[in-house]
């Protein structure tokens, strides 16, 4: 396997570089990002001098590049991470994520169509895709992969568009595709902007922690490790063609979470004070905000045997330790931010 993962420098990327470049199925890794403010090589320090691991700075957006990529490599399979992500980014600036999400993914789809030439024999294109292109639950039930979609934010409508796209070069063009719907990542290496990476911030500055509305808008919250191993068992052993669901089953409202994590805070770094849930701050909720997510992961446990090995709890603890643990490489990143 001569393996293209797409935005391996960022936080779920650069996780699952971790997780599985000693696989002995991979004889070549190769990690194209463009790095932008949620892409750092600090990330991935330990990995850069790999036998296996190759890194090609570039931008899906630039069609010959990544056709570049994927020749000279001789890719026979690809992850596809890459994607502009944060809702409030997309409800601000709208362009750059048609641009990436939308035309970068047909990019990749041509590039991976070219290189391989209709020989797809032993090829793979896995796409990732994210739980909100199926828009908003109500108080029960859960998104299936026959679930109809409905977008609610310029990020979740360019990604939906984007899983349209590679379901189209499967029917059309016998493209062997696969795609996952995920929910909500957590763990280390995640850029600071994100929920949980801004409460522990937070309480570490001793400044105001942000809730938007109410607080109760519930999310599926999987510990991003979990959706590594995941990946790699959809990449490898899911049917082509198919979309695989995969959850955390660990469904919390926000305000819960920012309680759990002040109290687990108060109590691995006594030395910030304590009382931490005195800084929530309950702020103007923002427009189009999905009340709740929440994933049924059937398919995947019952096809491919995945199940998550860590309760929201028990990864929640490890992700604020490393935090913790890791205030340098948050400084380094915040840095970049723009």
């Amino acid at each position: 396997m001569n393996l293209l993962i797409t935005g391996g420098a960022g936080f779920i990327g650069s996780n699952l570089v971790h997780h599985i470049i000693d696989r002995p199925e991979i004889r070549l890794l190769a990690n194209l990002d463009c790095l932008t403010y949620a892409g750092h090589l600090e990330s991935l320090e330990d990995i850069g001098r790999h036998p296996k691991y190759v890194f090609e700075k570039a931008d899906l957006r630039d069609k010959d590049a990544v056709l570049e990529v994927v020749k000279r490599n001789s890719i026979t399979h690809v992850l596809h991470l890459a994607a502009e992500s944060h809702v409030d980014r997309s409800i601000s600036g709208p362009g750059d994520f048609i641009h990436t999400n939308i035309v970068g993914t047909f990019h990749l789809l041509e590039a991976a169509r070219a290189a391989w030439s209709g020989n797809f024999g032993g090829k793979r294109f896995h796409h990732v895709s994210t739980d909100e292109v199926y828009g908003s639950l109500g108080a029960e039930g859960y998104f299936a992969e026959t679930t109809p979609y409905a977008p609610n934010s310029p990020y979740s409508a360019s990604k939906a568009a984007s899983d349209f796209l590679v379901r189209s070069y499967h029917h059309t063009y016998g493209l062997p595709v696969v795609t996952t719907n995920c929910s909500n990542n957590y763990g280390p290496y995640q850029f600071p902007e994100k929920l949980i990476p801004v409460i522990i911030g937070s309480v570490c500055q001793r400044r105001a922690i942000p809730v938007y509305g109410d607080g109760m808008n519930v999310r599926d919250w999987l510990y991003v490790c979990d959706h590594a191993e995941a990946l790699w068992q959809v990449l490898t052993r899911g049917r082509v063609g198919e979309t695989y669901n995969i959850g955390g089953h660990n469904e919390w409202a926000n305000i819960r979470i920012v309680e759990l994590i002040c109290d687990v805070m108060d109590e691995l770094a006594p030395e910030l004070g304590g009382n931490s849930r005195r800084l929530i701050t309950f702020v103007k909720d923002r427009p189009g905000h999905d009340r709740r997510y929440a994933i049924d992961a059937g398919k995947i446990e019952r096809e491919l045997g995945w199940t998550p090995a860590h309760t929201f709890q028990s990864g929640l603890r490890e992700t604020i330790q490393w935090y913790l643990e890791n205030q340098d490489w948050v400084k380094r990143v915040q840095m970049t931010k723009n």
